[in-house]
């Protein structure tokens, strides 16, 4: 999906507009039914509404909970091809938590996830933060090795979310700034 603004670059990442909302919930979808085919329920997968999603994400930017949750997009040209959202970390002071980073199936290994990582990274420093978390879903493979090419390592703290009445477990990871 394309943006109207006018701004384009061969690759960029840029904060993220409301335009974008459709985009990254497209790019969600796709991205979770690809990475996690057989890490989730089929019918969770199946069950994902890109017109839930989007209302989601723009609500999200239209009110971030505070001044330092940020949206970010990724861009190939003018067409959107992953996104990040950055909050503070809940348990941990002085640690910016990357709650979402997603890159369309067919864009990954083009360096869209290493820009928006960078990009949350950044911001982080500027903001005096020392730290930088995410969360993968065990057995995400390709996602355990996207973030540790970028120097962040498996702290041993998990946690488990539902997933339509299915547990799923999830890893946090960690870099110092």
């Amino acid at each position: 999906m394309s943006h109207s603004h006018g701004l384009t670059a061969d690759v960029s990442v840029r904060p993220g507009l409301e335009e974008d909302a459709r985009a990254w919930a497209a790019i969600q979808v796709a991205a979770w039914r690809s990475s996690y085919a057989t890490l989730w329920p089929a019918e969770a997968l199946a069950s994902l509404d890109v017109v839930a999603i989007e209302a989601s994400w723009r609500a999200a930017l239209a009110d971030p909970p505070t001044a330092k949750h940020r949206l970010f997009t990724a861009c190939a040209g003018p067409v959107v091809v992953g996104f990040a959202a950055l909050a503070p970390a809940a348990d941990e002071e002085a640690t910016g938590e990357v709650v979402a980073l997603e890159v369309s199936p067919a864009r990954r290994s083009d360096g869209h996830g290493s820009r928006l990582l960078a990009a949350c990274a950044d911001v982080l420093r500027q903001t005096g933060a020392a730290a930088i978390r995410t969360w993968s879903v065990t057995g995400d493979e390709g996602r355990a090795a996207f973030l540790q090419g970028a120097g962040m390592a498996p702290t041993g703290l998990v946690r488990t979310v539902d997933v339509l009445g299915t547990e799923v477990t999830e890893e946090a990871w960690r870099a110092s700034l």
